[in-house]
Parts: structure tokens; C-alpha cells; sequence
């Protein structure tokens, strides 16, 4: 499965990972990220085609036939976004293990801090063909 674009990978479900969706397509003004739930077919049939065995619960981005996990796929999607996001990328001095830790803690309580919906995030028309998902 080719995928030229930066795709960002999200838990479709929750609150906190569908308003950095929202927050990444408000700040990427080229429009280059591309996105799909973690519990998507289109994610599934990705990590199977890239032979990832086990499935993340965590934000991942795919670029360049890499794989991103948690806080480096934080910080590599703000080093994509540019000015002024991309001085985030500082925060790789950080340790992963300790980057990671906070991520943990975070993503154990996103859904008690920030709710979950029933059903994962359908875009609207205009965000539709940033969701290879949908095919458009």
C-alpha cells in the first residue's frame, strides 16, 4: 500500500484524538496530512501490507515507509507542519522512555478527561478527501 502523503493515524473514538485532527488540518497549510482511524479497514489493511504485527493504540503517523509511534509521531508530525510548530522538534533531546511516559499517562485518561463517542469521526465534505478511508 503506497502512501505518498503523511498519513496520521487516530483512535476514531476519542474526543482528545479527533479535536488534534481538527487542530492539525487548521495548522497544515499545504494541506499534506492525510488521516484514518486506527479502527478503519484502510489502517488495517496498512499495518497488515507493512507487516506490522501488533495494531497500536496510540497516534502513529506514516511517512516516508516509516512507522511513528506516540510522542515521536507527536513531534514528527509538528517537525512536518513547519514554522512555528516545527520547533517542537526540540523536545527530541527528551529521552523517548520519559517523552513516552507522559504520552502513557495521557492516553490512559483521554477518555475520562475528554470523553469518547459512539462511533468514529465522519468528516464533512471538505475534509472527506483527506480520509483515503472514503475512497475520494
Amino acid at each position: 500500500m503506497m502512501q505518498e502523503s503523511p498519513l496520521v493515524l487516530f483512535d476514531g473514538v476519542c474526543n482528545l484524538c479527533n479535536g488534534t485532527v481538527k487542530t492539525i488540518v487548521r495548522m497544515d497549510r499545504r494541506a499534506q496530512f492525510h488521516f484514518a482511524s486506527l479502527q478503519s479497514d484502510y489502517a488495517q489493511e496498512l499495518f497488515k501490507s507493512q507487516q506490522l504485527l501488533v495494531v497500536p493504540e496510540s497516534v502513529v503517523l506514516f511517512h516516508n515507509d516509516q512507522f511513528y509511534f506516540k510522542s515521536s509521531a507527536v513531534l514528527a508530525i509538528a517537525g512536518l507542519l513547519g514554522f512555528p510548530y516545527n520547533l517542537l522538534k526540540v523536545g527530541t533531546v527528551i529521552p523517548v522512555s520519559w517523552r513516552d511516559a507522559i504520552y502513557d499517562a495521557l492516553a490512559r485518561n483521554r477518555y475520562r478527561w475528554f470523553g469518547r463517542q459512539d462511533s468514529c469521526m465522519v468528516p464533512d465534505e471538505n475534509l472527506r478527501k483527506r480520509f483515503p478511508e472514503y475512497g475520494v
